[in-house]
């Protein structure tokens, strides 16, 4: 199980978080996943500048492309562009930063 933290950002900060955000954030992911993300878990947790998310997804080779960061960006990418929710409260995804795999 590979789990990848991601956030978005608030088109307005500060903005105080509707009280059913966090689930319909979620049911967002769940409606846009495609079987090739491997998505097994999701939650969120709205705050005052952004959401946080948390998506659980089946481990591949990692030979495999994407990767888990990869594929967790694409499935959030794909449910902001197609959500009204995410879409107008929230900008949209930045880019995965390449992790540096030559440190240690």
């Amino acid at each position: 199980m590979d789990i990848v933290y991601a956030s978005l950002k608030r088109r307005h900060p500060g903005a105080a978080a509707e009280a059913n955000e966090a689930a319909e954030a979620v049911d967002a992911l769940w409606a846009h996943a495609q079987p090739a993300d491997g998505l097994q878990h999701a939650s969120a947790q709205p705050t005052y500048d952004r959401i946080d998310l948390l998506l659980y997804l089946l481990s591949r080779d990692p030979s495999d492309q994407p990767d888990a960061v990869g594929r967790a960006h694409s499935l959030i990418s794909r449910s902001h562009r197609t959500s009204p929710l995410l879409s107008h409260r929230y900008l949209s995804p930045e880019p995965p930063v390449a992790a540096d795999r030559t440190a240690g």
